[in-house]
């Protein structure tokens, strides 16, 4: 029979129980005991729930309580000598000291480096490999959780991050140049230990990630799954692997992912894999079995099920019933629960939209036709096409005024007046700043008391008159530190944000927003992406009124904060009924308005933060430069309505800049911020080698870590800088806001990085 699956669930809970868990552990209110109890409860939970929807494939070891890739380096040992493993399994403390850095009195160790899963908001712990690496079984955790989901009474199929994707989205840490795929023969032996620890437990089919199977592959790497794979293969020849791939097509590879000696292959036929169903289907092996992702495991939207199901008839009629496999595009981590916890969204909007239960409802459903026909799923589908009729047919999702705005767009909006040297001083003569100017991302710490008084607020129980008293308090406040800590540029705290993306989202038209629509984006950090469901335009000034306030308690420049377009495209759910292009230039418009309302209220730094123009790059090569061209367009759209004196700020956090750099000097933003305190300055070879022009802040303290770095420490990454910077170009400032972090955190790091760059002005 033709089999649903699911590539993996939600880790967080519908309510964000592991967040809660995690976070009542690290502070010590909780034991561990207690951390690992909700664990097993939602891990439960989940496969029960997958189970009761119809999967008949559901997966184990998807679950975890920080990143699956850390866990996949925790199962084969790799663990950087600086954390003291030495032998046995690997302990809670080590794991987390490993995700989150250590400083405890008796250990003081930094956090791993962590950077983004191929093209999402979530982040993973970057595997650390050296020559002598020697990697041995340190976590049966898969085999623990499948043994705890059968005693469930739920036989699910194991996830395991293949090896190759492994090693290829590590890094060789000693210098020494190699690839680490030479550890491949080194590692093989691990993994087979584990699938035959799986075969003896019971197991039938293992789930072997292999995502990296979407990108350009080297010759290396293209040589090296074959042989991996037959290794695997031959360890447990009573198992079937069943190799995944998500986040795009398979092109050139597909080839190389049909020959491998497996028994299924998953393919995405959502994310522009669409073109490889065809070609699969003429060159599949007899023995193969092929899983087509037909509902997307990343977006909200309800699926169009008589569209979904058309490739799943093809498929049934080229192989028979049994050799397919219908199943999410990936795993379903990057999307909410469930949608029966948003009691407060509009019917039609609601009708529209399907969340992780939901998804694998639809899923479920499509296998069933694919069995029985389509009255075997009739109500489904039935209101599955009317969703779909009366989504396109809203008068709430298109403004014919946006359309005209955008239309008018010229080349003339899309740069500065001056070039960058006449900016500069122009810069100069207005804010008269030091050498190595220090500064802030945005964000100060958001603090229980914060966030009990907006949720307060939010429920009606504290009057506006009284919110905006308490929100001018912590302005105050966190002003009268930063001129006491010695910062020379500050911010206003942004108190009265509740998220990045979602602070705007509210305050523009075309947007929805959900109470229970958390996505994990790393670790504990949860957040709840806004919905585009229409035209976006803006009806006023969203963040002047604090942005003023601000700047009349202080004599020294207050920068306005600003989300840029493409983040804030990036990190929502976006329509897809246009081109994502399109709606990108209409968020541009908005926030180009906001900058000239800014500038107009004596604002003369003003950041637009673009973290995530790196992450939404497409996986492909040749499929960059048009993603770029709009993307950078955007930016300048947003950008670029300000005069010369008006110092433009852009933070990107977390991205690898080689093959965007020409891209980012195309932004012309006059200040860079970004991430470099874990990569210790590694990132700036980039801007190095290609001498870009503008000034940059190389993060000197990492934010994701609750540990606090000295001065020496920050002024040695400042010396590093110097090296490949001309000093000139430099600031000092943290990797990211500072929002997740304490108080107690944030005070003597700040204090250690202004001194810090005062040691470097001499």
């Amino acid at each position: 029979m033709v089999v649903a699956a699911s590539l993996g669930w939600p880790r967080i809970g519908p309510k964000r129980e592991l967040k809660k868990a995690l976070e009542a552990y690290w502070a010590g209110r909780s034991p561990e005991k207690d951390l690992l109890d909700e664990a097993r409860g939602l891990r439960k939970r989940a496969w029960k729930a997958q189970a009761a929807l119809g999967i008949g494939s559901v997966p184990s070891n998807d679950f975890s309580l920080y990143d699956h890739v850390l866990d996949a380096a925790c199962m084969v040992g790799a663990v950087p000598a600086r954390y003291g493993f030495t032998a046995g399994k690997v302990d809670l403390r080590t794991y987390f000291a490993m995700a989150r850095g250590l400083q405890d009195g008796q250990t003081d160790v930094p956090a791993m480096e962590m950077t983004k899963w191929f093209d999402t908001n979530y982040h993973y712990i970057v595997p650390e490999f050296a020559r002598s690496t020697q990697f041995r079984l340190a976590s049966t955790k898969c085999v623990d959780e499948f043994e705890e989901a059968r005693a469930a009474g739920v036989k699910t199929r194991p996830v395991l991050l293949g090896p190759v994707s492994f090693l290829l989205l590590g890094k060789m840490k000693d210098g020494s140049g190699d690839s680490p795929l030479s550890l491949l023969p080194r590692l093989l032996p691990v993994y087979a230990e584990v699938l035959g620890r799986l075969a003896k437990a019971g197991a039938e089919w293992v789930q072997v990630d292999e995502p990296c199977l979407v990108l350009d592959l080297d010759a290396a790497a293209r040589d090296a799954y074959p042989g991996a794979m037959k290794a695997l293969a031959e360890a447990s020849p009573r198992l079937r692997l069943m190799v995944a791939t998500y986040f795009g097509d398979l092109r050139g590879n597909l080839d190389l992912a049909l020959g491998l000696p497996v028994a299924g292959l998953h393919l995405d036929l959502v994310r522009n894999g669409a073109g490889d169903l065809d070609a699969a289907l003429a060159k599949a092996p007899r023995t193969l079995a092929l899983s087509l992702g037909v509902v997307d495991g990343r977006n909200v939207w309800r699926t169009d099920l008589e569209r979904a199901f058309a490739p799943v008839e093809k498929a049934v009629a080229a192989l028979g019933k049994e050799r397919v496999q219908v199943a999410t595009s990936c795993s379903l981590l990057t999307s909410p629960v469930d949608l029966d916890l948003e009691t407060g969204l509009d019917a039609d909007l609601r009708s529209w939209l399907a969340f992780s239960k939901q998804k694998a409802e639809e899923v479920s459903a499509l296998a069933r036709a694919a069995e029985g026909g389509r009255a075997a799923a009739k109500r489904e589908f039935d209101a599955s096409a009317k969703a779909a009729k009366t989504r396109a047919a809203s008068p709430r999702i298109h403004d014919p005024a946006v359309k005209s705005r955008l239309a008018a767009v010229g080349p003339d909006m899309l740069r500065r007046r001056g070039a960058y040297p006449a900016r500069r001083a122009a810069q100069a003569k207005v804010l008269g700043l030091p050498a190595f100017p220090t500064t802030t991302i945005g964000s100060f710490p958001q603090t229980a008391e914060v966030r009990a008084a907006r949720a307060e607020f939010k429920r009606g129980r504290t009057a506006p008159e009284e919110y905006e008293k308490f929100l001018r308090a912590e302005t105050e406040r966190c002003v009268r530190f930063q001129e006491e800590a010695g910062l020379d540029v500050l911010v206003h705290g942004e108190f009265e944000r509740n998220d990045m993306v979602e602070h705007f989202g509210e305050m523009l038209k075309g947007f929805a927003f959900t109470r229970n629509g958390w996505v994990q984006s790393y670790g504990s950090r949860c957040v709840k992406p806004p919905i585009v469901f229409g035209d976006v335009s803006r009806p006023g000034p969203m963040t002047v009124s604090w942005a003023k306030y601000a700047q009349s308690l202080t004599p020294r420049p207050m920068k306005g904060m600003l989300t840029g377009p493409v983040t804030i495209l990036q990190w929502s759910f976006v329509r897809d009924d246009q081109p994502r292009s399109d709606t990108c230039r209409q968020i541009a418009l908005a926030i180009r308005d906001e900058s000239a309302d800014l500038e107009k209220a004596g604002i003369k730094a003003i950041q637009i933060d673009e973290p995530a123009i790196r992450e939404g790059l497409p996986l492909r090569a040749a499929d960059r430069a048009a993603y770029l061209r709009w993307a950078v367009d955007a930016f300048l759209l947003s950008s670029t309505g300000v005069r010369d004196e008006t110092q433009i700020h852009t933070h990107m956090c977390y991205s690898e800049f080689n093959d965007i750099i020409d891209a980012v000097a195309r932004m012309d933003a006059d200040v860079l911020s970004i991430e470099t305190s874990r990569s210790q300055m590694e990132l700036l070879d980039a801007f190095a080698d290609t001498r870009y022009p503008n000034e940059i802040g190389p993060g000197v303290y990492d934010i994701h870590s609750p540990r606090v770095p000295a001065q020496g420490e920050m002024a040695a990454l400042l010396r590093k800088a110097s090296k490949v910077l001309r000093p000139e170009q430099i600031w000092v400032n943290p990797d990211c806001g500072l929002k997740t972090r304490r108080w107690e955190e944030v005070r003597p790091a700040l204090a250690a990085l202004v001194a810090a760059a005062r040691e470097m002005r001499g």
